[in-house]
C-alpha cells in the first residue's frame, strides 16, 4: 500500500516551498518579467530615456534576414551537438558497461572533461586548431589541407560542434552507464542463452529500458545548444565568419551588450524562451510516448 505524507495545515507545506518559490521569482519569473517589459521600448544608447514601440522590436526582428538565418543555424547546432554528445556518450557507457579490469580508472577518466567550463573548453579547441600555432591545425596542413575556420564557415560550425560536444559526452555518460548498470542481468543472460547477438539485445532489449533516461538526456542536451554553449562560441568564433555560427542566445549577447540595442535583445531573448519552451512541450507530448517506464 502506497504511505503518502499529509499535513494537517497549510504554513508548513508553504514554508517548505518557499526557497525555491523564493529562488523561480528572483532568478526566473523577474527576469523574464524584465525582458518581457523592455521588449516594448526602444532606448537610446546611452540609457537615457526610452520610447514605447509595442511589438515594433519583434516586427523589426523578423524582417531582419541575419536573424531570420540565426534560427537554422541554431537548429543545425543543436541536432549536431546533441547526436555528437549522445552517440559517443552511450558508446563509452556501454563499453564501460563490460569492461572488467581497469573499469574505475576507465569511469574516472570520462568523467574529467565535464569538470572543464565551456569557455574554457573553447579555449582549449581554438589553441589546437589555431591557423598559426595549432598542433592540429599543423598535422593537417602535413596532410595537404589547408585548416582556417576563420575564413570557412563549414570548418568554424564543425569547431563550434565538436568543443561543444566534448564535455558534455562526460555528463551524458555518468547517465548512461547508471542506467545500464540497472538494466536487469538476467535478461541478457536469458537473451544470450536463447541465441541473441549482442547488438540485437542491445537494441531490442536494452535500448527500450534505459529510454527515460535517453528521453531525459535528449531534452536536457538540447536545452544545453540552445543556452550553455555561449562560452565556446564567443571564445572560438564569435560568431563569425559572417555570423556562421551566430544562434539565438549568441545573437542576444551580440545585439544587446556588443550593439546596445538593449529593446531588440529584450525582444530576442522572449522569443528565445518561447521557441525553447515550444520544443520541450512537443517532445515530453510526443517523443514520450515511445518511452517506457
Amino acid at each position: 500500500m502506497e504511505k503518502r505524507v499529509t499535513f494537517k495545515g497549510w504554513k508548513l507545506p508553504l514554508l517548505l516551498v518557499f526557497p525555491q518559490l523564493l529562488i523561480s521569482v528572483v532568478f526566473f519569473f523577474y527576469p523574464a518579467g524584465q525582458a518581457i517589459w523592455q521588449s516594448l521600448f526602444v532606448a537610446d544608447p546611452f540609457g537615457l530615456s526610452t520610447q514605447f514601440v509595442g511589438l515594433g522590436n519583434f516586427e523589426f526582428l523578423f524582417s531582419d534576414k541575419y536573424y531570420r538565418a540565426s534560427f537554422t543555424t541554431t537548429a543545425i547546432f543543436s541536432i549536431l551537438v546533441t547526436i555528437a554528445s549522445l552517440v559517443p556518450a552511450l558508446l563509452l557507457a556501454v563499453i564501460a558497461d563490460r569492461l572488467i579490469k581497469g573499469a574505475t580508472v576507465y569511469r574516472t577518466l570520462l568523467i574529467w572533461p565535464y569538470a572543464v567550463a565551456p569557455a574554457i573548453a573553447g579555449v582549449l579547441w581554438l589553441f589546437m586548431f589555431n591557423t598559426r600555432v595549432g598542433v592540429i591545425s599543423w598535422y593537417l596542413g602535413q596532410l595537404g589541407y589547408d585548416w582556417n575556420h576563420v575564413l570557412n564557415d563549414q570548418e568554424a560550425m564543425g569547431l563550434v560542434v565538436v568543443a561543444s560536444a566534448w564535455g558534455r559526452i562526460s555528463y551524458n555518460f555518468l547517465f548512461f552507464f547508471a542506467a545500464l548498470q540497472a538494466v536487469p542481468k538476467s535478461i541478457i543472460e536469458a537473451a544470450a542463452i536463447d541465441g541473441a547477438r549482442f547488438w540485437r539485445r542491445f537494441f531490442n532489449m536494452v535500448l527500450p529500458l534505459i529510454s527515460p533516461t535517453l528521453f531525459f538526456l535528449l531534452v536536457v542536451n538540447i536545452v544545453y545548444a540552445f543556452f550553455e554553449t555561449f562560452g565556446v562560441i564567443h571564445t572560438i568564433t564569435s560568431g563569425g565568419p559572417q555570423q556562421a555560427t551566430t544562434i539565438l542566445v549568441y545573437k542576444v549577447f551580440s545585439d544587446g551588450f556588443v550593439g546596445q540595442d538593449l529593446g531588440s535583445s529584450a525582444a530576442q531573448s522572449v522569443v528565445l524562451l518561447v521557441v525553447v519552451g515550444i520544443m520541450t512541450v512537443v517532445q515530453f507530448k510526443y517523443l514520450e510516448k515511445r518511452v517506457h517506464y
